[in-house]
Protein backbone atom coordinates (compact mmCIF):
# COMPACT_ATOMS: atom_id res chain seq x y z
CA UNK A 1 0.00 0.00 0.00
CA UNK A 2 2.96 2.60 -0.27
CA UNK A 3 1.41 3.95 -3.46
CA UNK A 4 -1.75 4.61 -1.23
CA UNK A 5 0.36 6.40 1.64
CA UNK A 6 3.03 8.29 -1.15
CA UNK A 7 -0.94 9.98 -2.29
CA UNK A 8 -1.99 10.70 1.11
CA UNK A 9 0.74 12.27 2.09
CA UNK A 10 1.15 13.80 -1.04
CA UNK A 11 -2.08 15.55 -0.31
CA UNK A 12 -1.23 16.41 2.78
CA UNK A 13 1.17 18.92 1.63
CA UNK A 14 4.65 16.73 2.58
CA UNK A 15 7.47 16.94 0.75
CA UNK A 16 9.25 14.38 -1.17
CA UNK A 17 11.84 13.77 1.26
CA UNK A 18 9.61 13.04 4.14
CA UNK A 19 7.44 10.82 2.13
CA UNK A 20 10.25 8.75 1.61
CA UNK A 21 11.53 8.24 5.11
CA UNK A 22 8.13 7.42 6.10
CA UNK A 23 7.17 4.93 3.63
CA UNK A 24 10.53 3.50 3.46
CA UNK A 25 11.53 3.87 -0.40
CA UNK A 26 14.12 6.57 -2.26
CA UNK A 27 12.91 10.22 -2.92
CA UNK A 28 13.05 9.14 -6.28
CA UNK A 29 10.24 6.40 -6.23
CA UNK A 30 7.97 9.15 -4.82
CA UNK A 31 8.71 11.48 -7.55
CA UNK A 32 7.93 8.90 -10.38
CA UNK A 33 4.61 7.79 -8.09
CA UNK A 34 3.28 11.32 -7.93
CA UNK A 35 3.86 12.07 -11.44
CA UNK A 36 2.65 8.84 -13.12
CA UNK A 37 -0.61 10.17 -10.63
CA UNK A 38 -0.96 12.82 -11.95
CA UNK A 39 -1.40 11.52 -15.48
CA UNK A 40 -3.35 9.01 -14.69
CA UNK A 41 -5.66 11.84 -12.94
CA UNK A 42 -5.46 9.67 -10.12
CA UNK A 43 -6.86 11.36 -6.26
CA UNK A 44 -6.28 9.59 -2.94
CA UNK A 45 -10.05 9.18 -2.43
CA UNK A 46 -10.24 7.35 -5.86
CA UNK A 47 -6.87 5.17 -5.18
CA UNK A 48 -8.11 4.11 -1.86
CA UNK A 49 -11.42 2.43 -2.64
CA UNK A 50 -9.21 0.12 -5.39
CA UNK A 51 -7.25 -3.03 -4.75
CA UNK A 52 -3.47 -2.96 -4.43
CA UNK A 53 -3.30 -5.26 -7.69
CA UNK A 54 -5.76 -2.85 -9.88
CA UNK A 55 -3.91 0.73 -8.60
CA UNK A 56 -0.47 -1.23 -9.66
CA UNK A 57 -2.06 -2.09 -12.72
CA UNK A 58 -3.48 1.41 -13.56
CA UNK A 59 0.44 2.87 -13.02
CA UNK A 60 2.66 0.06 -14.00
CA UNK A 61 0.79 -1.35 -17.14
CA UNK A 62 3.51 -4.19 -17.42
CA UNK A 63 2.70 -5.10 -13.59
CA UNK A 64 1.43 -8.93 -13.32
CA UNK A 65 1.11 -9.18 -9.27
CA UNK A 66 4.63 -11.19 -9.39
CA UNK A 67 7.76 -10.38 -7.85
CA UNK A 68 11.29 -11.30 -8.06
CA UNK A 69 13.86 -10.94 -5.07
CA UNK A 70 17.20 -10.73 -5.82
CA UNK A 71 19.39 -13.53 -4.05
CA UNK A 72 21.49 -11.41 -1.34
CA UNK A 73 25.15 -12.34 -1.22
CA UNK A 74 26.92 -14.57 1.86
CA UNK A 75 28.07 -11.03 3.64
CA UNK A 76 30.15 -13.44 5.98
CA UNK A 77 31.48 -15.30 3.25
CA UNK A 78 32.96 -12.25 1.10
CA UNK A 79 34.11 -10.59 4.53
CA UNK A 80 36.50 -13.68 5.61
CA UNK A 81 37.68 -14.10 2.17
CA UNK A 82 38.39 -9.91 2.00
CA UNK A 83 40.14 -10.93 5.43
CA UNK A 84 42.28 -14.32 4.39
CA UNK A 85 43.70 -13.21 0.86
CA UNK A 86 44.59 -9.28 0.76
CA UNK A 87 45.06 -9.39 -3.18
CA UNK A 88 41.02 -9.90 -3.52
CA UNK A 89 38.52 -6.92 -4.10
CA UNK A 90 35.36 -6.67 -3.61
CA UNK A 91 34.82 -6.10 -8.10
CA UNK A 92 36.49 -9.59 -8.04
CA UNK A 93 34.10 -11.16 -5.49
CA UNK A 94 31.00 -9.07 -7.22
CA UNK A 95 31.81 -11.22 -10.54
CA UNK A 96 32.12 -14.02 -8.48
CA UNK A 97 28.93 -13.59 -7.23
CA UNK A 98 27.52 -12.57 -10.31
CA UNK A 99 28.82 -15.62 -12.26
CA UNK A 100 26.71 -18.02 -9.90
CA UNK A 101 23.60 -15.17 -9.82
CA UNK A 102 23.21 -13.71 -13.23
CA UNK A 103 20.23 -11.71 -12.23
CA UNK A 104 21.52 -10.88 -8.81
CA UNK A 105 22.65 -7.41 -7.35
CA UNK A 106 24.81 -5.12 -9.57
CA UNK A 107 27.82 -3.87 -8.71
CA UNK A 108 27.14 -0.46 -6.64
CA UNK A 109 24.27 -2.00 -4.78
CA UNK A 110 26.55 -5.41 -3.75
CA UNK A 111 29.00 -2.80 -2.66
CA UNK A 112 26.37 -0.89 -0.79
CA UNK A 113 24.58 -3.35 0.96
CA UNK A 114 28.44 -5.23 2.03
CA UNK A 115 29.27 -1.69 3.30
CA UNK A 116 25.88 -1.37 5.34
CA UNK A 117 26.47 -5.32 6.58
CA UNK A 118 30.38 -4.80 7.96
CA UNK A 119 29.01 -1.52 9.55
CA UNK A 120 31.29 0.46 7.55
CA UNK A 121 29.18 3.73 6.57
CA UNK A 122 30.64 6.39 9.48
CA UNK A 123 28.69 4.66 12.69
CA UNK A 124 31.48 5.82 14.64
CA UNK A 125 31.22 9.55 14.23
CA UNK A 126 28.27 11.50 14.57
CA UNK A 127 26.50 15.00 13.18
CA UNK A 128 24.76 17.25 14.39
CA UNK A 129 21.21 17.68 12.91
CA UNK A 130 19.35 20.96 12.78
CA UNK A 131 16.06 20.52 14.07
CA UNK A 132 13.47 22.42 11.99
CA UNK A 133 11.04 24.31 14.19
CA UNK A 134 7.89 22.38 14.59
CA UNK A 135 8.43 19.44 11.91
CA UNK A 136 9.24 16.67 14.24
CA UNK A 137 7.54 15.41 17.29
CA UNK A 138 10.04 12.22 18.94
CA UNK A 139 7.71 9.96 21.39
CA UNK A 140 9.10 7.34 23.43
CA UNK A 141 8.18 5.48 26.62
CA UNK A 142 11.11 5.97 29.62
CA UNK A 143 12.88 3.04 30.21
CA UNK A 144 12.74 3.28 34.10
CA UNK A 145 9.27 2.72 35.94
CA UNK A 146 9.03 4.33 39.96
CA UNK A 147 5.85 2.75 42.04
CA UNK A 148 4.26 5.45 43.01
CA UNK A 149 -0.02 5.41 42.82
CA UNK A 150 -1.66 3.26 45.87
CA UNK A 151 -4.93 1.96 45.30
CA UNK A 152 -6.56 3.17 48.99
CA UNK A 153 -9.39 0.81 49.43
CA UNK A 154 -6.93 -2.45 48.77
CA UNK A 155 -3.90 -0.92 49.72
CA UNK A 156 -2.34 -1.80 46.13
CA UNK A 157 0.56 -0.32 44.76
CA UNK A 158 0.80 0.25 41.24
CA UNK A 159 3.98 1.31 39.18
CA UNK A 160 3.89 4.22 36.76
CA UNK A 161 4.82 3.77 33.13
CA UNK A 162 5.70 7.09 31.23
CA UNK A 163 4.94 8.14 28.14
CA UNK A 164 7.75 11.38 27.41
CA UNK A 165 7.60 13.03 23.68
CA UNK A 166 9.83 16.18 22.72
CA UNK A 167 9.63 19.07 20.21
CA UNK A 168 12.29 19.03 17.45
CA UNK A 169 13.81 22.03 17.79
CA UNK A 170 13.38 23.63 21.76
CA UNK A 171 13.37 20.18 23.31
CA UNK A 172 9.67 21.03 25.00
CA UNK A 173 8.72 17.88 26.88
CA UNK A 174 5.49 16.28 27.41
CA UNK A 175 5.20 13.31 30.04
CA UNK A 176 2.19 11.49 31.36
CA UNK A 177 1.91 8.42 33.47
CA UNK A 178 0.12 5.29 33.01
CA UNK A 179 -0.43 2.08 34.66
CA UNK A 180 1.16 0.07 31.27
CA UNK A 181 2.32 0.55 28.07
CA UNK A 182 -0.32 -0.75 26.07
CA UNK A 183 -1.60 0.47 22.59
CA UNK A 184 -4.65 2.44 23.88
CA UNK A 185 -2.69 4.11 26.63
CA UNK A 186 -0.03 5.25 23.73
CA UNK A 187 -2.40 6.18 21.41
CA UNK A 188 -4.14 8.65 24.01
CA UNK A 189 -0.86 9.63 24.80
CA UNK A 190 -0.79 11.09 21.21
CA UNK A 191 -3.68 12.55 21.40
CA UNK A 192 -3.40 14.54 24.88
CA UNK A 193 0.31 15.66 23.25
CA UNK A 194 -0.70 17.34 20.25
CA UNK A 195 -3.73 19.36 22.61
CA UNK A 196 -0.61 20.04 24.80
CA UNK A 197 0.91 21.60 22.58
CA UNK A 198 -1.58 23.35 21.32
CA UNK A 199 -0.75 21.91 16.99
CA UNK A 200 0.26 19.29 15.42
CA UNK A 201 4.25 18.78 13.91
CA UNK A 202 4.54 17.64 10.72
CA UNK A 203 6.29 13.99 11.45
CA UNK A 204 5.94 11.58 14.33
CA UNK A 205 9.58 10.00 15.61
CA UNK A 206 8.91 6.96 17.44
CA UNK A 207 11.18 4.24 18.80
CA UNK A 208 10.76 0.00 17.04
CA UNK A 209 8.28 -0.52 19.96
CA UNK A 210 5.35 -2.59 19.91
CA UNK A 211 2.69 -0.41 20.26
CA UNK A 212 4.03 1.63 17.42
CA UNK A 213 5.46 -0.97 14.68
CA UNK A 214 3.72 -4.33 13.80
CA UNK A 215 7.25 -5.76 12.49
CA UNK A 216 10.49 -3.83 12.90
CA UNK A 217 12.82 -3.55 10.16
CA UNK A 218 16.13 -1.96 9.53
CA UNK A 219 14.50 0.21 6.16
CA UNK A 220 10.89 -0.83 6.09
CA UNK A 221 8.97 -0.72 9.53
CA UNK A 222 5.43 -1.83 9.18
CA UNK A 223 3.24 0.48 11.19
CA UNK A 224 1.00 -0.64 13.55
CA UNK A 225 -2.78 -0.29 12.08
CA UNK A 226 -4.14 1.93 15.38
CA UNK A 227 -1.06 3.84 14.91
CA UNK A 228 -1.69 4.20 11.25
CA UNK A 229 -5.30 5.23 11.90
CA UNK A 230 -3.97 8.47 14.29
CA UNK A 231 -1.54 9.32 11.84
CA UNK A 232 -4.37 9.89 8.85
CA UNK A 233 -6.97 11.65 11.44
CA UNK A 234 -3.90 13.65 12.61
CA UNK A 235 -2.40 14.49 8.74
CA UNK A 236 1.20 13.17 10.53
CA UNK A 237 3.57 10.65 8.67
CA UNK A 238 5.37 8.60 11.28
CA UNK A 239 8.66 7.86 10.28
CA UNK A 240 10.34 5.03 12.71
CA UNK A 241 13.96 5.81 14.28
CA UNK A 242 16.13 3.14 12.52
CA UNK A 243 16.78 -0.33 14.60
CA UNK A 244 20.29 0.38 16.42
CA UNK A 245 20.59 3.97 15.44
CA UNK A 246 20.25 5.72 18.46
CA UNK A 247 20.96 9.29 16.95
CA UNK A 248 17.73 9.32 14.97
CA UNK A 249 16.22 9.91 18.27
CA UNK A 250 19.26 11.38 20.23
CA UNK A 251 16.67 14.37 21.72
CA UNK A 252 14.31 12.20 23.30
CA UNK A 253 17.57 10.40 24.52
CA UNK A 254 18.87 13.07 25.59
CA UNK A 255 15.54 14.34 27.19
CA UNK A 256 14.61 11.57 28.75
CA UNK A 257 18.05 11.40 30.52
CA UNK A 258 17.21 14.81 32.06
CA UNK A 259 13.91 14.21 33.06
CA UNK A 260 15.21 10.41 34.63
CA UNK A 261 17.12 13.13 36.58
CA UNK A 262 14.66 16.00 37.42
CA UNK A 263 10.79 15.12 37.09
CA UNK A 264 11.77 11.01 38.77
CA UNK A 265 14.12 12.65 41.23
CA UNK A 266 11.61 14.73 42.01
CA UNK A 267 8.90 12.17 42.63
CA UNK A 268 10.66 8.96 43.59
CA UNK A 269 9.16 9.49 47.60
CA UNK A 270 6.10 11.00 47.11
CA UNK A 271 2.70 8.63 46.77
CA UNK A 272 -0.26 9.17 44.38
CA UNK A 273 -4.32 7.79 45.48
CA UNK A 274 -5.12 7.54 41.40
CA UNK A 275 -2.60 7.85 38.19
CA UNK A 276 -5.02 11.90 37.37
CA UNK A 277 -3.08 12.90 40.66
CA UNK A 278 -0.01 12.22 39.55
CA UNK A 279 -0.37 13.74 35.88
CA UNK A 280 -1.18 16.99 38.03
CA UNK A 281 1.96 16.60 39.53
CA UNK A 282 3.94 16.32 35.97
CA UNK A 283 2.53 18.45 34.54
CA UNK A 284 3.10 21.20 37.55
CA UNK A 285 6.30 19.92 37.75
CA UNK A 286 7.07 20.46 33.94
CA UNK A 287 6.03 24.25 34.08
CA UNK A 288 8.94 24.76 36.00
CA UNK A 289 11.32 23.03 34.40
CA UNK A 290 11.14 24.29 30.76
CA UNK A 291 11.75 27.87 32.33
CA UNK A 292 15.18 26.69 33.37
CA UNK A 293 17.89 27.91 31.32
CA UNK A 294 19.55 26.07 28.65
CA UNK A 295 23.37 25.50 29.66
CA UNK A 296 24.79 25.36 26.66
CA UNK A 297 22.45 27.62 24.36
CA UNK A 298 20.53 31.20 25.09
CA UNK A 299 16.74 31.05 26.44
CA UNK A 300 15.03 28.17 27.61
CA UNK A 301 12.95 25.14 26.68
CA UNK A 302 9.68 27.40 27.11
CA UNK A 303 10.76 30.44 25.20
CA UNK A 304 12.23 28.59 22.31
CA UNK A 305 9.00 27.02 21.96
CA UNK A 306 6.92 29.58 21.97
CA UNK A 307 9.44 31.89 19.41
CA UNK A 308 9.98 28.60 17.10
CA UNK A 309 8.25 25.33 17.62
CA UNK A 310 4.61 26.74 18.12
CA UNK A 311 4.52 28.96 15.04
CA UNK A 312 5.76 25.69 13.28
CA UNK A 313 2.79 23.83 14.35
CA UNK A 314 -0.11 22.86 12.26
CA UNK A 315 -4.02 23.25 13.69
CA UNK A 316 -5.39 20.55 15.47
CA UNK A 317 -7.84 18.36 14.32
CA UNK A 318 -11.47 19.44 14.42
CA UNK A 319 -12.11 16.33 16.72
CA UNK A 320 -9.56 14.31 18.75
CA UNK A 321 -8.92 11.37 17.96
CA UNK A 322 -10.97 8.13 18.92
CA UNK A 323 -8.98 5.68 20.26
CA UNK A 324 -9.67 2.35 19.00
CA UNK A 325 -8.82 -1.10 19.51
CA UNK A 326 -7.46 -3.12 16.19
CA UNK A 327 -7.53 -6.68 15.75
CA UNK A 328 -6.55 -9.35 12.66
CA UNK A 329 -8.79 -11.90 11.89
CA UNK A 330 -9.81 -14.70 9.66
CA UNK A 331 -13.67 -14.81 8.43
CA UNK A 332 -14.86 -18.42 9.03
CA UNK A 333 -17.35 -20.32 6.74
CA UNK A 334 -20.57 -18.30 8.87
CA UNK A 335 -18.99 -14.77 7.81
CA UNK A 336 -18.85 -13.38 11.19
CA UNK A 337 -15.92 -12.08 12.84
CA UNK A 338 -15.78 -11.89 16.97
CA UNK A 339 -14.63 -9.31 18.80
CA UNK A 340 -14.87 -9.09 22.62
CA UNK A 341 -17.64 -11.91 22.90
CA UNK A 342 -19.54 -11.02 20.08
CA UNK A 343 -19.88 -11.81 16.03
CA UNK A 344 -20.16 -9.13 13.45
CA UNK A 345 -21.24 -10.04 9.63
CA UNK A 346 -18.85 -9.27 7.27
CA UNK A 347 -19.80 -10.07 2.93
CA UNK A 348 -19.80 -13.97 2.25
CA UNK A 349 -17.56 -13.18 -0.44
CA UNK A 350 -14.61 -12.70 2.40
CA UNK A 351 -14.38 -16.09 3.63
CA UNK A 352 -10.86 -16.99 4.77
CA UNK A 353 -10.01 -13.64 4.17
CA UNK A 354 -7.81 -11.40 6.17
CA UNK A 355 -9.41 -8.84 7.81
CA UNK A 356 -8.75 -6.21 10.01
CA UNK A 357 -11.56 -4.88 13.08
CA UNK A 358 -11.58 -1.52 14.19
CA UNK A 359 -12.50 -0.71 17.49
CA UNK A 360 -14.11 1.97 19.41
CA UNK A 361 -16.32 2.49 22.50
CA UNK A 362 -19.58 2.86 19.82
CA UNK A 363 -18.39 1.34 16.63
CA UNK A 364 -17.10 -1.56 14.90
CA UNK A 365 -15.09 -0.98 11.48
CA UNK A 366 -14.14 -4.27 9.30
CA UNK A 367 -11.38 -3.46 6.71
CA UNK A 368 -9.83 -5.65 4.15
CA UNK A 369 -5.87 -6.37 3.13
CA UNK A 370 -6.11 -3.42 1.15
CA UNK A 371 -7.21 -1.50 3.76
CA UNK A 372 -11.13 -0.58 2.68
CA UNK A 373 -13.85 -0.98 4.83
CA UNK A 374 -16.15 -3.92 3.75
CA UNK A 375 -18.69 -3.65 7.12
CA UNK A 376 -19.74 -1.02 9.53
CA UNK A 377 -21.81 -2.18 12.70
CA UNK A 378 -22.72 -0.36 15.81
CA UNK A 379 -20.66 -1.89 18.77
CA UNK A 380 -22.93 -4.82 21.19
CA UNK A 381 -22.04 -4.66 24.82
CA UNK A 382 -25.25 -6.64 26.21
CA UNK A 383 -27.99 -9.12 24.08
CA UNK A 384 -27.47 -10.99 21.44
CA UNK A 385 -24.18 -12.15 20.22
CA UNK A 386 -24.65 -11.95 16.82
CA UNK A 387 -25.02 -9.09 14.92
CA UNK A 388 -25.89 -9.31 11.05
CA UNK A 389 -26.74 -7.20 8.05
CA UNK A 390 -28.78 -9.42 5.48
CA UNK A 391 -26.92 -7.77 2.46
CA UNK A 392 -23.94 -9.59 3.89
CA UNK A 393 -25.60 -12.77 3.26
CA UNK A 394 -25.76 -14.79 -0.06
CA UNK A 395 -29.32 -15.42 -1.89
CA UNK A 396 -30.31 -18.55 0.00
CA UNK A 397 -29.63 -17.00 3.27
CA UNK A 398 -31.41 -13.69 2.82
CA UNK A 399 -34.38 -16.08 2.12
CA UNK A 400 -34.55 -17.85 4.83
CA UNK A 401 -33.67 -14.91 7.18
CA UNK A 402 -36.58 -12.91 5.92
CA UNK A 403 -38.67 -15.59 7.11
CA UNK A 404 -37.32 -15.51 10.63
CA UNK A 405 -37.68 -11.84 10.92
CA UNK A 406 -41.36 -11.54 10.53
CA UNK A 407 -43.53 -10.95 13.59
CA UNK A 408 -47.63 -10.89 13.75
CA UNK A 409 -47.20 -6.65 13.13
CA UNK A 410 -45.15 -7.78 9.52
CA UNK A 411 -47.70 -10.62 8.98
CA UNK A 412 -50.93 -8.31 9.52
CA UNK A 413 -49.60 -5.69 7.36
CA UNK A 414 -48.55 -7.81 4.37
CA UNK A 415 -52.22 -9.40 4.37
CA UNK A 416 -53.56 -5.93 4.62
CA UNK A 417 -52.14 -5.05 1.66
CA UNK A 418 -53.62 -7.31 -0.51
CA UNK A 419 -57.06 -7.47 1.30
CA UNK A 420 -59.45 -7.39 3.64
CA UNK A 421 -60.76 -11.10 3.76
CA UNK A 422 -56.91 -12.08 3.76
CA UNK A 423 -56.27 -9.41 6.78
CA UNK A 424 -59.24 -11.23 8.57
CA UNK A 425 -57.88 -14.73 8.39
CA UNK A 426 -54.17 -14.43 9.07
CA UNK A 427 -55.50 -12.08 12.13
CA UNK A 428 -57.68 -14.96 13.15
CA UNK A 429 -54.89 -17.67 12.54
CA UNK A 430 -52.66 -15.27 15.34
CA UNK A 431 -54.75 -14.84 17.54
CA UNK A 432 -56.01 -18.29 17.81
CA UNK A 433 -52.92 -19.65 19.37
CA UNK A 434 -52.20 -19.52 23.02
CA UNK A 435 -48.33 -18.15 21.69
CA UNK A 436 -48.56 -15.96 19.13
CA UNK A 437 -45.14 -17.04 17.36
CA UNK A 438 -47.11 -20.66 16.80
CA UNK A 439 -48.61 -19.12 13.94
CA UNK A 440 -45.49 -17.17 12.08
CA UNK A 441 -45.25 -20.46 9.66
CA UNK A 442 -48.41 -21.40 8.72
CA UNK A 443 -49.08 -17.68 8.04
CA UNK A 444 -46.00 -17.61 6.19
CA UNK A 445 -47.18 -20.60 4.06
CA UNK A 446 -50.45 -18.83 3.08
CA UNK A 447 -49.14 -15.22 2.66
CA UNK A 448 -46.59 -16.81 -0.03
CA UNK A 449 -49.36 -18.15 -1.86
CA UNK A 450 -49.97 -14.48 -3.36
CA UNK A 451 -47.05 -15.30 -5.61
CA UNK A 452 -48.63 -18.71 -6.35
CA UNK A 453 -51.66 -18.39 -7.30
CA UNK A 454 -51.79 -14.09 -7.14
CA UNK A 455 -52.99 -11.82 -4.63
CA UNK A 456 -56.55 -11.74 -5.99
CA UNK A 457 -57.44 -15.43 -6.32
CA UNK A 458 -55.59 -15.31 -2.22
CA UNK A 459 -58.18 -12.66 -1.31
CA UNK A 460 -61.09 -15.28 -3.14
CA UNK A 461 -60.19 -17.85 -0.92
CA UNK A 462 -59.81 -15.90 2.59
CA UNK A 463 -63.47 -15.18 1.74
CA UNK A 464 -64.84 -18.19 1.50
CA UNK A 465 -62.51 -19.37 4.26
CA UNK A 466 -64.14 -16.25 5.95
CA UNK A 467 -67.79 -17.79 5.44
CA UNK A 468 -67.16 -21.52 5.99
CA UNK A 469 -65.58 -20.27 9.73
CA UNK A 470 -62.73 -22.14 8.85
CA UNK A 471 -59.51 -19.39 9.01
CA UNK A 472 -56.79 -22.01 8.31
CA UNK A 473 -53.95 -22.25 6.21
CA UNK A 474 -54.77 -25.97 5.22
CA UNK A 475 -58.62 -24.74 4.44
CA UNK A 476 -57.22 -21.64 2.15
CA UNK A 477 -54.47 -24.06 0.20
CA UNK A 478 -57.60 -26.51 -0.56
CA UNK A 479 -59.59 -24.06 -1.81
CA UNK A 480 -56.97 -22.70 -4.17
CA UNK A 481 -55.78 -26.04 -5.00
CA UNK A 482 -59.22 -27.08 -6.25
CA UNK A 483 -59.81 -24.31 -8.21
CA UNK A 484 -62.93 -23.62 -6.12
CA UNK A 485 -62.21 -19.99 -5.83
CA UNK A 486 -63.38 -19.57 -9.56
CA UNK A 487 -66.78 -20.60 -8.40
CA UNK A 488 -69.20 -18.02 -9.03
CA UNK A 489 -71.22 -16.65 -5.58
CA UNK A 490 -74.83 -17.74 -4.81
CA UNK A 491 -77.58 -14.89 -4.39
CA UNK A 492 -80.24 -16.78 -2.55
CA UNK A 493 -84.05 -15.40 -3.93
CA UNK A 494 -86.33 -12.51 -2.48
CA UNK A 495 -89.12 -10.39 -2.97
CA UNK A 496 -87.02 -7.48 -4.47
CA UNK A 497 -85.30 -10.45 -6.45
CA UNK A 498 -88.79 -11.56 -7.81
CA UNK A 499 -89.75 -8.03 -8.59
CA UNK A 500 -86.83 -7.37 -11.05
CA UNK A 501 -84.34 -5.65 -7.78
CA UNK A 502 -81.09 -7.43 -6.66
CA UNK A 503 -79.81 -7.70 -3.68
CA UNK A 504 -76.10 -9.08 -3.53
CA UNK A 505 -75.75 -8.06 0.43
CA UNK A 506 -76.66 -11.06 1.62
CA UNK A 507 -74.67 -12.88 -1.19
CA UNK A 508 -72.55 -16.40 -0.05
CA UNK A 509 -70.52 -18.58 -1.81
CA UNK A 510 -71.24 -22.25 -2.27
CA UNK A 511 -69.25 -25.03 -3.45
Amino acid sequence: MRILEILRLTEKGHRQREIAASVGCARSTVGEVQRRCREAALCYEAASSMTDDVLKKLLYPAYTGKRYIKSEPDYPYIHQELQKHPNLNLRYLWEEYKGKNPDGLEYSQFCERYNRWRGNTGKNVTMHQEREAGKELFVDWMGDTLPLVIDPSTGEMFKAHFFVCTLGNSGFPYVEAFPDEKLDKWLLAHTHAFEYYGGVPRIVVPDNCKTAVSRPQYYDPVINPAYWELAKHYNVAVIPARIREPQDKALVEESIRWLETWLLGWLRNQQFFSFGELNTAIEYRLSELVRRPFQKRPGTRLSVFNELDRPGLRPLALSPFETADMKLRAVPDNYHVEYDGFYYSVPYTAYRQKVTIRATSTSIEIFDQNRIRIASHARRHSGKRYITDPAHMPEHHRRYWDSKQFNGSRYRFWAENIGENTLYVIDKMLTVQKIEEQAYKSCMGLLQMSKKYSPERLEIACAKAKAMNSCTYTTVANILKNGQDFVKPFVPASPKAASGHENIRGASYYV
